[in-house]
């Protein structure tokens, strides 16, 4: 069986700078952009993956969806414990003094974990917790 990730989706509260992060700082390329329109959907992914791509959209933008709901998810994004991804690469100090640099929300630097490897951890501009692991040799 052949099974892949093709897309992901996290939430935005500010399109142009989840857009400037995902472009910016992490060099994603955008494949789909629903312009200034609501709700604006931005589609990103790793440059030379066109089969994995993750979509930013407003949150809980769902049909069917409560106004209870959107609140709870509001104050989850706000604490930043409402949605996360992980990335991989090879050079983490370097892609991590990028998103430093670019003023992206450091929650952990580079570290060894006691379980093995190392990663780090940040947060994009709408608080999803971004962590990359450094995978010498990715496939």
């Amino acid at each position: 069986m052949d099974i892949r990730i093709h897309r992901s989706f996290l939430p935005h509260t500010d399109p142009d700078a989840s857009l400037a992060f995902y472009r910016d700082l992490l060099g994603f390329e955008v494949r789909a952009d629903s312009g200034a329109g609501a709700p604006r959907r931005i589609t990103v992914g790793p440059a030379g993956q066109p089969d994995t791509a993750v979509v930013l959209e407003p949150p809980a933008s769902e049909h069917g969806v409560t106004e209870d709901e959107r609140r709870t998810v509001a104050e989850m994004m706000a604490k930043g414990t409402y949605a996360r991804i992980t990335l991989a690469t090879a050079d983490l100090d370097a892609v991590f003094a990028r998103l430093r640099d670019g003023g992206a929300e450091v929650v952990r630097p580079p570290a060894e974990q006691p379980c093995g490897g190392r990663d780090c951890a940040v947060r994009d501009p709408a608080g999803n917790l971004v962590r990359i692991d450094e995978v010498k040799e990715l496939p």
